[in-house]
C-alpha cells in the first residue's frame, strides 16, 4: 500500500529524505522559500542546499502547509529545532487523526529542553511519534552511496511499515523501539563534533580526534541513559555511527563550526556565512542544563559550551582537556 507522505522542511536532509521516499510513493515537500518551491517543481533541483543534485521528477513541492497535509498518511518533520513547535502548531488544524509524525531534527528546544518527539506529543496528542536518525550525510546519499539509518518508534507494527517507506536502494533502515536513546544520540553527538572540530582547527592529530570521540561517546551515554535511553543504543547507528560521521566528515556542519573556532574565528562570523543550521550550537546550553539537572559530568560538552556561550576560546578549551586528571576509563573525565 502506498503511504502518501508530506515532508515539511526544504533543507538538505529534508529534501534528501523526500527524494528517497518519492522513489516508491507520492510525496509533497513544503518549504518556506517560494523560490525553492518553484525550483523543485520546475527544475527538479535545490541548489541552495544540494548543489548539482537532480531530484526525482515526481517530487512535488507546495507553498502552504495546508496543501502539503491534504489526504496524507505520514508526516515527516525536517524543520530546525527552534522553529519546530511553531510549524507543528500550524500543522495541528489540518492533520487527520492518527497520522504518524516522524522527526528528522537532531536538536532540543532551547527554553524547555524537550526533544522533538516530546514536542510532537504536546502539540499533536494521539499521533504515533518517531525519529529517523543515524550517520546520514545528505550529499553522499543523493550520490547513491550506501548508508544506514534507524527509525525509532514504540509501536512495533507501525515502525515496520515505516521502515519499508524510508528504505530505498542502498539506503538501509533498521528499527529500534528506544526513541529516547536514538533521539538523544542525534542531539549529543553534535556537541562532541564541535569539540573534535576545535581540535582539528588547531592542528590536533588522529590520536586526539580518536580520544575525543571515545570520551565524548562516554559522556553521551552517561547523560542519555540517565534520561531514559538504553546503553546499547549509543553503541549503534544512532550513537557511535552518527558520532563518527559527524566528527570526521568535511560535510559536517557542527565539525565545521569547531574547525573555524579552532582557527580563532568568532562564532557569529562563522554562523553568518553558513547556509544550514549547526544544531550543536543551539543545543549546547540546553545539554549542559540537562547534565546539571541529572548530575552528570560532561567535561568535553562543558568546554564546548564555554566557548559558544561563555566567551571562552578553543585554545583554552583544548588546554583544559589536557589538564584533566584521568581516573579509571569507566569514570567521568
Amino acid at each position: 500500500m502506498e503511504l502518501r507522505t508530506a515532508l515539511l522542511g526544504g533543507g538538505s536532509w529534508g529534501t534528501t529524505v523526500a527524494s528517497l521516499v518519492a522513489r516508491d510513493t507520492p510525496v509533497k515537500i513544503w518549504a518556506r522559500d517560494a523560490a525553492t518551491v518553484n525550483e523543485i517543481n520546475t527544475r527538479h533541483t535545490n541548489e541552495k542546499y544540494l548543489p548539482g543534485v537532480k531530484l526525482p521528477q515526481n517530487l512535488q513541492a507546495v507553498a502552504t502547509i495546508e496543501e502539503a497535509l491534504e489526504d496524507i498518511d505520514v508526516l515527516v518533520m525536517g524543520v530546525p529545532s527552534q522553529g519546530f513547535r511553531g510549524v507543528l502548531e500550524e500543522v495541528e488544524p489540518h492533520l487527520r487523526a492518527w497520522v504518524p509524525v516522524i522527526s528528522l531534527t537532531k536538536g532540543l528546544e532551547r527554553d524547555t529542553g524537550l526533544r522533538m518527539t516530546q514536542i510532537i506529543e504536546e502539540v499533536l496528542p494521539g499521533h504515533p511519534v518517531g525519529v529517523l536518525t543515524g550517520p546520514n550525510l545528505a550529499r553522499e546519499i543523493m550520490a547513491g552511496q550506501a548508508a544506514a539509518s534507524v527509525i525509532a518508534m514504540e509501536d512495533d507494527i507501525i515502525v515496520r511499515e515505516l521502515q519499508s517507506l524510508f528504505r530505498s536502494g542502498l539506503f538501509r533502515v533498521y528499527t529500534n523501539n528506544d526513541v529516547i536513546g536514538c533521539e538523544l544520540g542525534g542531539v549529543l553527538k553534535n556537541i562532541i563534533a564541535i569539540a573534535v572540530g576545535m581540535g582539528d582547527g588547531q592542528g590536533a592529530g588522529d590520536n586526539t580526534r580518536s580520544a575525543l570521540i571515545t570520551r565524548g561517546l562516554a559522556e553521551m551515554t552517561r547523560l542519555g541513559t540517565a534520561m531514559g535511553g538504553r546503553e546499547q543504543t549509543f553503541a549503534g547507528l544512532a550513537g557511535m555511527g552518527d558520532m563518527i560521521a559527524t566528527c570526521t566528515s568535511p560535510q559536517s556542519r557542527n565539525r565545521h563550526v569547531g574547525v573555524e573556532l579552532g582557527k580563532g574565528r568568532k562564532l557569529d562570523d562563522i554562523i553568518d556565512e553558513m547556509v544550514m543550521v549547526a544544531e550543536g550550537v543551539k543545543s549546547a546550553p540546553t545539554v549542559i542544563a540537562l547534565a546539571e539537572q541529572y548530575g552528570i559530568d560532561m567535561p568535553i560538552a562543558r568546554d564546548v559550551y564555554n566557548v559558544i556561550s561563555q566567551g571562552g576560546t578553543a585554545r583554552q578549551a583544548f588546554r583544559g582537556l589536557l589538564r584533566v586528571q584521568p581516573g579509571a576509563e569507566s569514570e567521568p573525565g
